[in-house]
């Protein structure tokens, strides 16, 4: 996008110690079966930051998120990320109005602030707008763009954490928080060895709507032989 990388950060769970419905291949004639009892023997989240335009996930199993777990994390993965991009050699005015700050900002920077570089979606929490990381956000070139309060579905982590935690977990029965966090971590490897990426109006769109123009051309046969019975 102009120049600069979206990424967007979420955080998942919590996954509890206790079975999880979901399919598997079995001998006929004899299920996969799940405990009837269970300890709850702790929780787990996954950190996650998702790149739609690549598919490219970076994630860490923790026990739990609070700004002191999270905000050291998502800056030692963003300077990660800012080292390996190209280095920007426009000037403010000579870069695309996407990579200008004041797109973004409504308004011209009131301080000198690096190069443009990566936007970050993010729920719109009270830990994401703390003034410590927003201003550390600044100062590396990253503007964060908050999604609005019942939006957070605009936010791609969530769809990805989806597919992460349903292939990590379905169908198991974990029984410990570290357990969860080997399965969490390991699909997260697996998925990046062949990353999807995800695009608005992409493939599954299309693919919802030739299914949908199928639905309505079969009623539409059916009201127009109604019709025709009718007469």
């Amino acid at each position: 996008m102009a120049g600069v990388a979206l990424w967007c950060q979420d955080e998942a769970g919590p996954y509890q110690t206790v079975p999880y419905p979901g399919e598997s291949w079995q001998t006929l004639g004899h299920p996969a079966r799940q405990a009837h009892e269970y300890i709850r023997n702790g929780t787990a989240k996954l950190l996650t930051l998702f790149r739609p335009h690549t598919g490219e996930v970076r994630a860490k199993g923790v026990r739990n998120a609070p700004n002191t777990v999270l905000h050291p994390w998502l800056q030692g993965e963003l300077s990660a990320i800012l080292a390996a991009l190209p280095e920007v050699t426009l000037s403010e005015a000579e870069r695309p109005l996407l990579a200008r700050w004041e797109t973004w900002l409504g308004h011209a920077p009131r301080e000198a602030l690096p190069p443009l570089r990566v936007i970050l979606v993010w729920d719109n929490l009270a830990g994401h707008l703390s003034y410590p990381i927003v201003r550390w956000l600044f100062q590396h070139g990253v503007m964060p763009l908050y999604t609005p309060l019942s939006g957070s579905w605009l936010n791609l982590a969530e769809s990805l954490q989806r597919i992460i935690g349903r292939r990590a977990l379905a169908g198991q029965h974990p029984e410990t928080p570290d357990e969860i966090i080997t399965w969490l971590e390991d699909t997260v490897a697996a998925w990046n060895e062949a990353p999807t990426p995800f695009a608005w109006a992409g493939k599954r769109r299309e693919r919802r709507e030739r299914a949908r123009a199928r639905r309505l051309a079969g009623s539409a046969a059916t009201l127009a032989q109604h019709q025709l019975f009718a007469a």
